[in-house]
């Protein structure tokens, strides 16, 4: 494909962020928005009319007309959508988490394997500027203490807190630390849902780093805090206002110490959208995308081994 030929792509699943997806994709310069797809018919015909695009009514009606998806439908059914069109080698766009089991995301590695499609994952913070900034600067975290509380919005209810919300925060900490997990604890209880909908666990990998995380969807104020320590220096990031902080410890003569620091110049992008030209330009250029399906997997795979602790497994 050259780069003068547009990327056709369609959205499968029009919910709340699924229609994000399709707003950008409509406006992204390379990008064809070739169709959108949903259970709901009157949604998706909505969403065709505001983007301008064709409103597919089954999923064997693409095939032959795109060369990408993204596949923001339900996690139960992430596999189900994804297998064939990876099987297809249309490349693929996969909302967090992966899939609904460990089992599941490995099959769509496969498929992706077998026929040379993309298999991206749709753990946005990862394109959070804040998170971005801060990278280069987290070296040797020692601790890490994450907070992830927001309100019940409705939506993800079909899923545990730790796959809806504190997956986002485990895979920011796996491309971070810089090791596996070795040993963890975990608590959890259901309020509003018979899943669970706040947890907490505390996370020991094999250098040595502590971390301890809070998800919650029953909050009264949203926050989506992260805060690493690490020798002389602390970084910040506050997922939700993009604010990025960074205090270092300063030595002076005689030996005396401050604590020197405060916010960084972040720029204000909008995550999603640097997601997906991600995804555009890892199709084009047949490179890996930032998340790739991998580290979805080992997302996946954490946020279980959590969930069998909370629940004694």
């Amino acid at each position: 494909m050259s780069e003068q030929t547009p990327l056709r792509v369609a959205v499968i699943g029009i919910g709340h962020l699924g229609r994000h997806h399709a707003r950008i994709l409509a406006g992204l310069d390379g990008v064809e928005l070739t169709a959108v797809l949903d259970a709901d018919p009157a949604r998706a015909d909505e969403a065709a009319t505001a983007f301008n695009t064709w409103h597919c009514r089954d999923q064997s009606q693409l095939e032959g007309k795109i060369d990408a998806a993204v596949v923001a439908v339900p996690t139960d059914a992430h596999a189900e959508v994804a297998l064939p069109l990876l099987r297809s080698g249309v490349h693929t766009l996969i909302e967090k988490p992966i899939a609904g089991s460990v089992e599941d995301a490995d099959a769509l590695l496969a498929a992706a394997a077998g026929s040379g499609a993309t298999l991206a994952v749709g753990h946005s913070e990862r394109f959070n500027p804040a998170v971005i900034a801060a990278l280069p600067l987290i070296t040797t975290p020692g601790f890490v203490e994450v907070h992830r509380l927001g309100t019940n919005s409705g939506r993800s209810l079909d899923i545990d807190v730790v796959f809806d919300l504190m997956i986002h925060d485990l895979d920011v900490l796996l491309a971070t630390v810089g090791a596996d997990v070795v040993h963890i604890e975990a608590v959890g209880v259901p309020v509003l849902t018979n899943r669970v909908d706040i947890a907490n666990a505390r996370l020991k990998f094999g250098n040595g780093c502590i971390a301890n995380l809070t998800a919650s969807r029953i909050s009264r104020e949203p926050v989506r805090k992260v805060r690493f320590f690490q020798p002389h220096s602390y970084v910040s990031i506050d997922y939700a206002s993009k604010e990025l902080e960074v205090w270092r410890l300063q030595l002076g003569e005689g030996g005396s110490a401050a604590i020197a620091g405060g916010k960084m110049e972040v720029p204000q992008e909008e995550p999603l959208k640097l997601e997906l030209q991600d995804f555009v330009q890892a199709v084009r250029s047949k490179q890996a995308p930032r998340v790739t399906g991998h580290d979805g997997r080992r997302a996946l795979e954490l946020a279980q081994r959590i969930t069998d602790c909370i629940k004694g497994g």
